[in-house]
């Protein structure tokens, strides 16, 4: 029964780290666009000020 216990641990700990991972692919497909945005303006501002 022991044994029975470990494995289920292990399969909850599984289910968890799946459902972060696909939460965090999420968030950053979603803000992959503003967050390169943000980059590209501080780049223009960067070019600029060595001009």
């Amino acid at each position: 029964m022991k044994i029975m216990r470990k494995g289920q641990t292990m399969v909850e700990y599984i289910l968890i780290v799946s459902l972060i991972a696909i939460a965090l692919i999420a968030v950053v497909k979603v803000f992959s666009g503003k967050i390169g945005d943000k980059f590209e303006e501080a780049g223009d501002k960067i070019e600029e000020a060595g001009d």
